[in-house]
């Protein structure tokens, strides 16, 4: 998978778009062409999109990576930097050193 290091938020219009845009797929097709949709609007890497299309989203990465992903954005938070332990709670080790 490429690098990643921002995921940007969508608004609910531009779904809602995405959505509609798709709707006379069947429903498995629709979920994964809305999904890679959003991801390859979503996905930036140096303040570049990661990905062209959302071809190139389901060329690239499978259906674990592109849920993890979207999970990922769903919850607001930013993707890891490579090479950072996934495991590492930043929160928790800031409590236990007492800051």
């Amino acid at each position: 998978m490429r690098d990643i290091d921002e995921l940007r938020s969508l608004t609910a219009g531009r779904l809602l778009t995405i959505w509609r845009e798709n709707q006379d797929a069947e429903p498995l097709e629709r979920a994964l062409l809305c999904n890679a949709q959003v991801l390859a609007e979503s996905c930036f890497f140096r303040g570049e999109p990661v990905f062209e299309n959302r071809e190139a989203v389901l060329a690239e990465l499978t259906g674990r990576q592109m849920e993890q992903l979207l999970r990922t954005l769903a919850g607001g938070r930013q993707p890891r930097p490579a090479g950072e332990n996934p495991t590492f709670d930043q929160e928790r080790f800031l409590r236990l050193k007492g800051e």
